[in-house]
């Protein structure tokens, strides 16, 4: 793979690294602030996704590390390059998006490897927005 090639997919890597931070801090968030008659599953379920998220901004920026280029490491740089700004199940959608559009790249890259680490996480991520749109009784977009 040329080092060229694999810019784009880096960069966007870079930005899917960004959303995870912000998306764990959120799951962080509602797990801390979860109230009602559903707190004892909900604290639970949101303890699983963040933990599930810091493993997967660890292995985000080892895959970027994995291609020889630098993964953002300051919050600022975070919070500059993210996209996720709304609510949760948004979220998911943006981080979806963000996937999709660096497999693509990947793909004309040749980089298996990303292509297969985002595959997985794909799948995961569509199972947790379908559970918690059944849960909210909402649809995404």
């Amino acid at each position: 793979m040329k080092k060229t090639d694999l810019k784009p997919v880096v960069e966007e890597l870079n930005i899917l690294l960004a959303d995870y931070h912000l998306y764990y801090q959120k799951l962080r968030n509602f797990h801390w602030n979860v109230k009602g008659h559903h707190f004892f599953q909900l604290h639970v379920q949101f303890e699983e996704m963040y933990n599930d998220s810091k493993i997967k901004i660890d292995e985000i920026a080892e895959r970027i590390l994995t291609l020889r280029f630098q993964p953002l490491s300051n919050y600022s740089d975070y919070l500059d390059n993210a996209s996720l700004k709304e609510a949760l199940i948004k979220d998911n959608d943006l981080l979806l998006k963000q996937m999709r559009k660096t497999v693509e790249l990947a793909s004309e890259a040749g980089d298996e490897g990303t292509i297969d680490m985002l595959g997985a996480y794909i799948r995961e991520l569509e199972k947790n927005t379908w559970m918690l749109e059944s849960w909210t009784n909402t649809k995404s977009a």
